[in-house]
């Protein structure tokens, strides 16, 4: 009875795993204990259900294992996988729990003899990653109007064409020097250099672009060179790639400053749009435009204003304010006199009444000549002062015509001024020949054209 207790006992402790649980925990050991994969092998026991998905086998002459690719990403193959084709394919380890088997899910699959070079070119990659060159801030910026494009490509190839007739058609203008160099074989790297390092030595451009056309993984390996994509970024002029189609990297596109998807993208990324640049240069026109109306009207604002003001100080005006001054002179100075009569008046009448009372005839007759001759002193006195006064006004009358613009013009000299300005000249050596000249003569104006210049002797 005891020994049944403790078997009990002992059964209850045990972790009992089901077929499901062990198959999901070793699946998630699998999966967590291996990351994403290269693995090369032979394809076998290749299937291709209605689904769309692909399963096979991979295999060398020691071992194989079952593979599945699903459909989405079979989408992407740029080929036809068969049996007994060697192929290298990006996988990650995982486990079909419903059978319990061990398989590996191919994300990429490429023919073997390109995943050699797929896998070189990771390798490259990844070192010049850690090293820094290809950080986004080592990427200069590309000038906005090119003084001339340098073309690194085969002088032969397609893809110098497409480069000068997208460069012809988008700005004619832009100059364009070529660099010739294998874009292809086992020289095509060196020249590709050799090209940068020559462009670099003569600085006649500022932008390149490096150029081939499409091809196999292979066609291109001269741009994964990693002697170019130093080149690349010890270059004092900003490089831009355009190489192959719009699929193919390099490591020359990484280490590039711009990269084209193809050799007609980089030329567009290169030269400006003849088009855009005639509607900025319409806009600045347009703006300027509307400047040169603002200020315009700003200086007809200003030579009215000033206008005004010369008429206020016109001798004309000023002559004018004088007569009126003088006149108000004369109403003030007839006032005084007749002041100055009514009091003598006023002073006279009391000695006449005292002569007329006292009746004396002598001194009666003796007053009358006083008084008269009073009265002529008081004329000759007030015409003197009219005398003077007219004559000082006079005078000044004579000295404001002498000075009058006017007065002047009527001896036979004019004023002249500058079209469209409207100044003064007074220095023959401002002009040249073919100026026009606006002359104010003292009746009417001319408009007359600068023939010659004189300086004086």
């Amino acid at each position: 009875m005891q020994r049944d207790s403790v078997c009990n006992l002992l059964d209850f402790s045990r972790d009992i795993y089901s077929v499901s649980r062990l198959n999901r925990e070793a699946r998630a050991v699998l999966e967590g204990g291996f990351p994403l994969l290269w693995v090369e092998g032979e394809l076998s026991n290749l299937a291709q259900p209605a689904s769309g998905h692909i399963y096979f086998s991979l295999k060398d002459p020691a071992a194989q294992v079952r593979c599945a690719m699903f459909r989405s990403k079979r989408l992407l193959l740029g080929f036809k996988p068969a049996n007994h084709q060697q192929v290298l394919v990006r996988a990650r380890v995982g486990l079909y729990e419903g059978r319990g088997e061990f398989q590996l899910i191919v994300e990429h699959m490429e023919p073997a003899g390109e995943g050699a070079l797929r896998l070189q070119f990771e390798r490259l990659k990844q070192r010049l990653a850690v090293e820094g060159l290809f950080d986004e801030s080592h990427k200069r910026p590309l000038p906005s109007i090119p003084r001339q494009v340098g073309l690194i490509t085969s002088p032969t190839g397609a893809a110098v064409r497409d480069l000068l007739t997208v460069l012809e058609r988008r700005f004619p203008a832009l100059p364009v020097l070529i660099y010739p160099a294998q874009v292809q074989g086992e020289s095509a790297a060196r020249e590709l250099v050799a090209a940068l390092d020559l462009a670099n030595g003569r600085a006649e451009c500022d932008v390149l672009i490096l150029a081939r056309g499409g091809g196999s993984l292979e066609d291109l390996q001269a741009f994964n060179d990693e002697a170019l994509a130093r080149a690349i970024r010890r270059s004092a002029i900003p490089v831009v790639t355009g190489i192959g189609h719009e699929i193919d990297f390099s490591i020359a596109d990484l280490a590039a400053d711009r990269r084209g998807a193809t050799p007609s993208a980089a030329a567009e990324l290169v030269s400006p749009s003849a088009q855009h640049m005639a509607q900025r240069v319409g806009a600045c026109g347009q703006r300027l435009e509307a400047a040169l109306t603002r200020e315009l009207a700003a200086r007809r604002q200003g030579f009215a204003a000033a206008e005004r003001h010369l008429r206020l100080l016109h001798p004309r005006d000023r002559l004018r304010r004088r007569q009126r001054d003088v006149e108000a002179l004369q109403r003030r100075l007839a006032t005084a006199v007749e002041r100055r009569l009514a009091e003598v008046r006023r002073r006279l009448d009391p000695l006449t009444l005292r002569v007329r009372g006292a009746s004396p005839q002598d001194e009666l007759a003796r007053r009358y000549l006083i008084v008269g001759a009073l009265g002529r002193r008081l004329d000759e006195a007030v015409d003197r002062i009219l005398d003077a006064r007219g004559e000082r006004l006079a005078r000044a009358v004579q000295g404001l015509e002498a000075r009058s613009p006017l007065a002047t013009l009527t001896r036979g000299f004019a004023i002249l001024r500058r079209v469209p300005t409207g100044r003064v000249i007074t220095d023959a050596g401002r002009l040249v020949p073919g100026d026009r000249v606006d002359a104010r003569l003292a009746r009417g104006r001319l408009i007359l054209e600068v023939v010659e210049v004189v300086g004086e002797d």
